[in-house]
């Protein structure tokens, strides 16, 4: 091959590329936002988590010896509810300098002896004290810390334009519902952060199953007659 030949070869060659790559750049979808090239559609709603402060104000009056009953149950749905999805310290604060001191002691006394009960160790009780100026009635202050899911802020349906076809990309709406339904189904916020240490697994439980499994068992839990879910036919 001549040099001639070869240099004519090789200016073709360039020319192709050039074709080529002019081709490929004119069907780039540049009306697709660069954000739909990445993650998926519930990758661009994610849920967050806010931290909040739940709080209940015991009342107490001073003429009183004790809590009342409606207080005591309070306290007790409150505790439920610390368990359930609080984090931290359970702190109990306590009115100094209030009307009737003694009643505000054994108001805390009685409140660590039903978080006893309920199942809330000390080691998870944080005292204080705050400044009641006198003041009648002033409440013990039971408070701990939770989590809020926040979900994505979802485009409206009458601000997207569902006739425009130039994209066969997913419409900003996709997946935002499905996180708004997930960020108020979720029982504990925090989950979202990975805050809540997960439980070991029923290791022997798991072995009983994948053996039914290897056999063809069935690994449902068996029924009895008793309780069998046809529909009764005694009011016909």
């Amino acid at each position: 091959m001549t040099k001639r030949t070869f240099s004519s070869t090789l200016a073709l060659l360039s020319a192709g590329l050039v074709v080529i790559a002019g081709c490929q750049s004119d069907k780039m979808p540049t009306h697709v936002p660069a954000e739909y090239f990445q993650g998926t559609s519930l990758d661009r709603n994610p849920i967050t988590a806010q931290a909040t402060t739940e709080y209940l104000e015991v009342k107490m009056n001073p003429a009183d010896s004790q809590l009342r009953l409606t207080e005591l149950a309070s306290i007790r749905g409150f505790f439920a509810d610390y368990n359930s999805r609080g984090h931290g310290p359970l702190i109990m604060s306590v009115p100094q300098g209030a009307e009737n001191p003694q009643l505000a002691i054994e108001a805390v006394v009685e409140a660590r002896g039903m978080a006893w009960e309920a199942g809330i160790e000390y080691e998870q009780i944080a005292g204080s004290a705050y400044d009641a100026r006198g003041r009648a009635g002033a409440p013990l202050v039971l408070a701990f810390r939770a989590y809020k899911a926040i979900a994505p802020d979802c485009t409206p349906l009458s601000e997207i334009d569902f006739s425009n076809a130039s994209s066969n990309s997913d419409l900003p709406s996709l997946g935002c519902a499905v996180r708004t339904n997930m960020a108020a189904m979720i029982a504990d916020p925090a989950d979202i952060y990975g805050l809540r240490v997960l439980e070991a697994g029923d290791g022997p439980r798991r072995a009983v199953q994948f053996e039914k499994w290897r056999q063809g068992s069935t690994t449902g839990a068996e029924r009895s007659g008793d309780e069998s879910g046809a529909v009764s036919s005694a009011v016909n």
